[in-house]
């Protein structure tokens, strides 16, 4: 059904269309746009980068364990039982492991690989809704954005719920339109995945969203009879019962007080790790992880005094606002929690791309975006003699991470965007579509390489160092799973070291251990033996 007029044939050259515009506007060319921003924004330099502590570290670890143990059923780190996440994601790590090795790549390739089929399954729905051009230009819009690019290529289970998140909601607007079985039996089988992903949080969303806005167009009725359809919850029983049952007959009441008490009520109810903040946290985060289209979603966001007017509009806000305020309301607060309910807006933000006519608006965001790069190590090293902590301020401080390479090539990309800023020829929303792949380039081949070797290259090449010494280590009040994966061995944690350890620790820990012999250091990170 066509949402916006002539947008199904909008890919079409217009009369007074620029030659820019119907290059990019034509039918050869949106395939191959796409494919650019999925190898810029995902694929780049994907197993290049090393493995981020903790979350990707821990998944890793867990991952090699499973795999060392050959236990399919419970993930333990570093010895310890795991119950943070159900076993898909696991499951799917293992495999990757299993065919290309111990390698960054290998466990984030299951997360580039869901995030691709996310991408395509925006664009497929926006598509049908909307037009083609709609399509591309929401699936384009999601490769790029600053939040997809970094969750996209993490070894964590966040991508692979959010292709089971759209895949559901998308199959629960559909039968919202035509209430039709096999969107319902659909529906339930992409919640049973995510269930099996992260959880309780992939019905959840799906349940409370749809019930809001069936009720806003008078369908409550039809909404219930889903929800109460026996066929739909014997297929979610089918495909997610089986492994939380196997988990409860091997682990009892454990499973349940760590997985659904502490890492879903309590995540919920009070901070966990740390992760706090206001009930302001995801409205300046909303900006950030929209990045570059900030100006877009803010022109956009209006329209949401209009969402009643149209049932697509009304499900996608419904859906962002239901997500934003949950999470709001959440004791713990990460920014990507906010992804589960971002997906929408890049429907929204391609078919109302047309509305985005102000340069400033639009290109600010992504010029402070690629200015915040160029100017990152410098940044840095004007930071570093006013931070305090030692550990801090050597892991962000190394002169070694930036060469000339990083300047040059940030400052083409700047050079580049200002240049697009004067390309009257060519329309403001197709400007910032390009601006936004030269952002996922900076994002990817960039900062993240280059944040990555500031953080994790010193853990890296300790466990380098750790592996050929072939002594057992111990981790002393620092937390970095990583270390494990790339040292293939178990990394107890201790409470206090003991005389003849060899010990992985914080530079600012250092003078609390008195004697010791240094093995290495770099980075803030140091690995060393305590005399017997």
């Amino acid at each position: 059904m066509n949402r916006t007029g002539s947008d199904r044939t909008d890919f079409l050259p217009g009369k007074g269309a620029s030659l820019p515009s119907r290059v990019m506007q034509s039918p050869a060319a949106l395939p191959v746009l796409l494919a650019l921003a999925i190898c810029v924004g995902l694929l780049v330099q994907l197993g290049q980068v090393p493995l981020f502590d903790v979350d990707e570290g821990a998944f890793s670890e867990a991952t090699r364990e499973m795999l060392e143990r050959r236990d399919y059923l419970t993930t333990y780190l570093n010895g310890n039982l795991r119950f943070d996440k159900p076993i898909l994601i696991y499951w799917l790590q293992a495999i990757s492991v299993s065919l290309f090795g111990i390698h960054e790549l290998a466990f984030r390739l299951p997360s580039a690989m869901a995030s691709i089929g996310w991408i395509l399954a925006i664009l497929c729905f926006a598509w049908h809704q909307a037009g083609r051009t709609t399509g591309y230009a929401a699936a384009v819009i999601a490769a790029t954005t600053l939040g997809f690019n970094v969750i996209g290529r993490a070894a964590t289970a966040d991508a692979l719920l959010n292709l089971f998140l759209v895949l559901a909601m998308f199959d629960v607007y559909r039968y919202l339109e035509q209430p039709l079985q096999k969107y319902r039996y659909r529906a339930f089988l992409w919640m049973a995945l995510g269930m099996l992903t992260k959880g309780p949080i992939a019905l959840f969303i799906p349940f409370a969203t749809s019930a809001i806005a069936f009720l806003l167009h008078g369908k409550l009725r039809s909404w219930w009879k889903a929800v109460t359809d026996p066929v739909g919850w014997a297929i979610f029983l089918v495909v997610a019962g089986p492994w939380y049952l196997l988990e409860y007959r091997e682990q009892g009441s454990a499973f349940l007080a760590g997985f659904f008490m502490r890492h879903n009520v309590e995540r919920f109810m009070s901070p966990l790790q740390g992760h706090s903040g206001n009930m302001l946290y995801y409205l300046p985060m909303s900006l950030v992880l929209l990045l570059p289209y900030s100006g877009l979603f803010l022109r956009v966001l209006p329209g949401i005094r209009r969402m009643w007017a149209h049932p697509l509009d009304t499900f996608l806000w419904t859906w962002f606002l239901l997500v934003l305020i949950f999470f709001s309301l959440a004791g713990t607060k990460l920014p990507h929690y906010l992804l589960y309910g971002i997906s929408p807006l890049f429907v929204l933000m391609a078919m109302r791309r047309e509305s985005l006519q102000s340069r400033w608006l639009a290109f600010t965001p992504p010029l402070l975006m690629l200015g915040i790069v160029l100017a990152l190590p410098g940044l840095l090293q004007w930071s570093g003699p006013r931070i305090r902590n030692t550990y801090i301020r050597e892991m962000l401080t190394r002169p070694d991470v930036f060469g000339q390479s990083y300047y040059v090539a940030a400052l083409i990309l700047l050079l580049t965007m200002l240049a697009l800023v004067f390309a009257t020829r060519i329309a403001v929303w197709q400007r910032l579509i390009a601006m936004g792949l030269l952002g996922a380039a900076a994002a990817g081949g960039l900062v993240l390489p280059a944040v990555g070797e500031l953080q994790q290259g010193p853990v890296k090449e300790a466990a380098a160092v750790a592996q050929r010494l072939n002594v057992p280590v111990v981790a002393w009040r620092i937390n970095v799973p990583s270390f494990s994966v790339y040292r293939q061995a178990v990394t107890r944690r201790v409470s206090a070291p003991a005389p003849g350890d060899v010990v992985l620790t914080r530079s600012d820990e250092l003078p609390n251990l008195g004697q010791a012999e240094i093995l290495y250091g770099k980075g803030g990170v140091v690995l060393v033996r305590i005399p017997s």
